[in-house]
């Protein structure tokens, strides 16, 4: 679907079919997260330590419950660029061009954000963007959910097995937040050919890359690991701010979907400078300036697990 720019400013392209599937295939926590829609810079959504109930014996007042509640804030951060083309390189339509930038722009946004929200190793005070990653949360206690810091976050193996990879999904399927039917699976493509190789007891793969869950079926749908939606993300790498390239080590997350709060403040979209006005004119260059204003939180860090391997 070709974007039609209307001297009107800024233009969605997250309603373009192509850049919509790139990033969803690019991006787990788009794809499987919890979309909070954002009127302000800032929201707060509700957080509960959980509801503990007990007999209620006749004629006398209800249980109290003792657990905490408080919320957790959704603040958006922006996220952009630009791309600049020469007026000499304008010889497709502008459509053509701007569609083929956009897809590109929504796949390094996609890269990026998962990076920003899964994998940064320091505090947001440090990172310098507005919200703190899971990694980072997974390292931090929280007294309104009885986490302790460091309990779901093993960084400690060097190469992945069965028994350290199911160890680590353990910890979260043994927890408060587990929910079968709303657990999905992160994990960095360098898990594949390592995954591929890991057997179970009875000597299938643990990995099923196919449509009907089992080896050699038919393809096209989405993978399972231990039974569960699996999702590979470019970004599932430690990083020390955030990139859409990230070097650090590989990781893998488990967890409750509904606990990937993601704050959706603008969509990507995209404006057009032309070379005929304004800072084009100068150097005979057409700009393209790229833009998305996303908060992302962790409802509970409990809701979730990771193994960092190397």
């Amino acid at each position: 679907m070709a974007v039609a720019f209307t001297g009107a400013g800024w233009i969605p392209i997250e309603t373009n079919p192509d850049v919509i599937q790139k990033v969803q295939q690019t991006s787990a926590v788009e794809r499987f997260g919890h979309h909070v829609p954002m009127g302000s810079n800032t929201k707060y959504t509700p957080r509960s330590g959980g509801v503990v109930l007990g007999r209620w014996a006749k004629s006398t007042s209800a249980p109290a419950d003792s657990s905490p509640n408080d919320s957790v804030l959704l603040a958006s951060d922006k996220i952009g660029g630009k791309v600049t083309i020469a007026e000499e390189d304008m010889s497709d339509s502008l459509a053509s061009i701007v569609d083929a930038k956009s897809v590109d722009a929504g796949t390094s946004y996609a890269k990026l954000f998962d990076n920003v929200c899964l994998g940064i190793t320091a505090a947001k005070a440090t990172s310098g963007w507005l919200f703190d990653s899971l990694y980072y949360i997974l390292t931090q206690n929280d007294t309104v959910t009885g986490y302790t810091g460091g309990t779901n976050l093993s960084t400690g193996a060097t190469a992945a097995t069965y028994d350290n990879l199911s160890a680590s999904l353990g910890v979260y399927e043994q927890g408060d937040y587990f929910d079968e039917a709303e657990t999905i699976v992160i994990a960095h493509p360098a898990f594949k050919q390592i995954l591929r190789g890991i057997k179970d007891n009875s000597g299938s793969p643990i990995l099923n890359e196919s449509s009907n869950g089992t080896a050699g079926g038919g393809q096209g749908g989405t993978p399972k690991l231990f039974g569960y939606d699996l999702q590979w993300s470019m970004g599932c790498k430690t990083s020390a701010a955030g990139s859409q390239a990230p070097t650090g080590k590989p990781f893998i997350v488990y967890g409750n979907r509904q606990y990937l709060q993601v704050g959706d403040r603008n969509p990507l979209a995209v404006n057009f400078q032309d070379a005929e006005t304004g800072i084009g004119v100068d150097t005979d260059e057409n700009v393209l300036y790229f833009r998305a204003r996303k908060a992302f939180a962790v409802g509970a860090p409990g809701a979730f697990s990771m193994q960092v391997i190397g």
